[in-house]
């Protein structure tokens, strides 16, 4: 199935500045947006206690916050709605330290005379454990992004390293003051999709450096700019079901998944649509501007090519005893 034929070449470089200032114009907001608003860390890296609670009813939220007002370990919680308005979330910034302290119980007593409701669910993190967890967020993602910079340098060249890796911050970066817009809770499965987003990028991206690099080998056109048009047109059909297909599962996870996985849903919901356009507009063009020189490149092919053949009839020589 094709939704594009390649029957013209689409002029994608010639629309790259303009794209290039748009990426700009997103990540310097998304940068502002964490230095000013500042990511809202989940329980999950800042540590404290969450209590699920769900009635057989409309929750009375103003009720229970005058009911939790008289104990004092719920003492600046957050009471909000979580999925329907029967379901309520209690936050709590601070834990019991007592480890036989039951805070389901203690909800369950507090909350007495409020109506019929059950504690479905009660997660607790220490802020050292929490800070530990955030720690090696951050590690897995830098380790992340150093792995795919020595594989696509070995696989292809420096420059096309470097442009994948300027397209994984680029995505990574909108992602993170998406989040940050939202008010969205950071915690494991926001970590997740994070990584999640890097993955799929990153595949993209390669699929498209594969047909470049296929057009620098194979076309006598030593223009870039062509020869990336081209590249990139070929491969916009797999592009697009690629991307459309994975677009709705996770828009139908974010719709009908609930609010356990509405952050890692809405996270990636932006990491698909961003990591397509990265994938053309801003990976791509950074090759342009590292001065790829394809004329290079064929010199490079051609002695390395020659030198196989040298080693090739070395071999061919010695096996027969010639040398």
């Amino acid at each position: 199935m094709e939704f594009f034929k390649y029957t013209k070449t689409f002029d994608f470089m010639g629309k790259s500045k303009l794209a290039m200032f748009l990426s700009l114009f997103m990540v310097l907001a998304s940068y502002t947006l964490l230095a000013t608003k500042g990511l809202n860390y989940g329980v999950d890296f800042a540590g404290g206690t969450i209590v699920q609670v769900k009635y057989d009813k409309v929750a009375p939220i103003k009720e229970m916050r005058e009911k939790l007002k008289a104990n004092k370990l719920f003492e600046g919680a957050t009471i909000s709605e979580f999925g329907s308005p029967e379901e309520v979330v209690i936050r709590m910034k601070t834990t019991t330290g007592d480890v036989t302290t039951d805070i389901g119980d203690i909800t369950r007593e507090s909350l007495k005379g409020t109506g019929n409701f059950e504690v479905r669910r009660v997660d607790i993190v220490g802020p050292k454990v929490g800070s530990e967890l955030k720690e090696k967020g951050i590690m897995s993602l830098l380790l992340a992004v150093l792995g795919i910079l020595i594989y696509v340098a070995f696989r292809f060249e420096w420059r096309f390293a470097v442009a994948s890796i300027v397209a994984l911050i680029h995505d990574v970066s909108i992602a993170l003051g998406a989040i940050t817009l939202v008010g969205l809770d950071v915690n494991l499965d926001v970590l997740a999709a994070l990584l999640t987003i890097l993955g799929y990028s990153l595949n993209d991206t390669i699929i498209v450096f594969d047909r470049i690099r296929e057009g620098v080998t194979k076309s006598k056109n030593v223009n870039l700019s062509d020869i990336i048009n081209e590249s990139v047109t070929r491969t916009l059909a797999r592009t697009t079901l690629t991307s459309l297909t994975t677009f709705f599962v996770v828009f139908t996870l974010f719709m009908f998944g609930g609010e356990i996985i509405h952050a890692f849903a809405f996270t990636l919901l932006v990491g698909v649509v961003v990591g397509t356009y990265s994938s053309i507009f801003v990976a791509s063009p950074i090759l342009l501007l590292f001065g790829f020189d394809v004329k290079n490149y064929h010199t490079k092919l051609a002695e390395k090519a020659k030198r196989e053949a040298e080693k090739a009839r070395m071999r061919e020589q010695f096996e027969s005893g010639i040398m």
